[in-house]
């Protein structure tokens, strides 16, 4: 079979956000783009996830509960309270959602260029910001984490990207890929937050030890599917994909990509909050210092 055209996607500024970047020809409707217009990175799953507009709609009502959400917020604080210097800092968040992140890091000062590659997303985000009162700025792109070449060199002082969102990116290539870039793009001296879930943590879970060997041997006879990599039902979707990541493997993209690990934080069971006595935490997070 022929195999259509590779997409290549640009940044897309959201309209009606007060973005410096150069304007750029924005997207038609996604509502029915079909799978082999996935970008890099993008399983097919999250290709139908970034299209459901009703997710986004219902997104924070959805997630308000978990107690992962109050920590990530807590940790946020504790690492970037607020600009250090006099001058204006920028932020990227990737995967920010309906600005669960960005908006706060904007009530403390910083500017945030919120980047998600669900439209429906960035609107819910932009029509928060701008019915709320915050002291930095958040300007809302829509992109694919994998190809961030829009972004011009050290134009972050940090970034974060929290809730699994390097999960959802499929194949551990282009998640280096992301990772390289993304320091690239972050001043040297830059914090980097990021948040993974833990593979082991499946041994936990009703019939985890089942799901662990069946994606051990999905990665043996799949050639895109690696250990690690999980299918699960999401909220209407049958096909939602994450990448659960081991602690070595974590830490050897990390290095990899020029990352310097400051702290890392292995998380409780439920994941409300850092426990550094358990042995097969929820997930981690990670506190990284862009290299110089």
């Amino acid at each position: 079979m022929n195999q259509p055209p590779p997409h290549r996607p640009s940044c897309h500024p959201l309209p009606g956000s007060t973005d410096s970047t150069p304007s750029v020809p924005q997207p038609s409707s996604q509502a029915s783009i079909p799978q082999w217009r996935r970008p890099p990175g993008v399983a097919p799953g999250t290709w139908e996830y970034v299209q459901q507009r009703s997710i986004a709609d219902h997104y924070d009502r959805f997630v308000e509960e978990t107690p992962l959400c109050r920590l990530d917020q807590q940790i946020l604080k504790e690492v970037l309270p607020g600009p250090k210097t006099p001058r204006e800092e920028l932020i990227l968040d990737l995967g920010c959602g309906t600005g669960r992140t960005a908006i706060p890091l904007a009530e403390s000062g910083y500017d945030v260029i919120g980047v998600d590659l669900s439209r429906p997303m960035l609107e819910v985000m932009n029509r928060k910001f701008t019915a709320g009162r915050t002291s930095g700025e958040v300007f809302p792109v829509q992109a694919n984490l994998v190809e961030l070449h829009c972004f011009a060199e050290q134009v972050a002082d940090h970034a974060v990207c929290l809730f699994s969102t390097l999960g959802m990116v499929q194949g551990r290539d282009n998640r280096r890929k992301m990772l390289t870039t993304l320091h690239r793009l972050v001043r040297p001296g830059g914090t980097f937050l990021l948040h993974v879930h833990h593979r082991w943590a499946a041994l936990r879970e009703h019939k985890g030890t089942r799901k662990l060997f069946l994606s051990f041997w999905n990665s043996i006879r799949t050639r895109h599917f690696e250990f690690g990599d999980s299918i699960y039902g999401y909220r209407g979707l049958e096909n939602m994909f994450m990448h659960r990541f081991s602690k070595r493997e974590l830490k050897q993209d990390l290095k990899a990509t020029g990352w310097n690990i400051h702290e890392f934080q292995p998380l409780a069971v439920d994941g409300s909050q850092v426990n550094h006595r358990t042995l097969l935490p929820s997930g981690f997070v990670v506190h990284a210092i862009r290299k110089p």
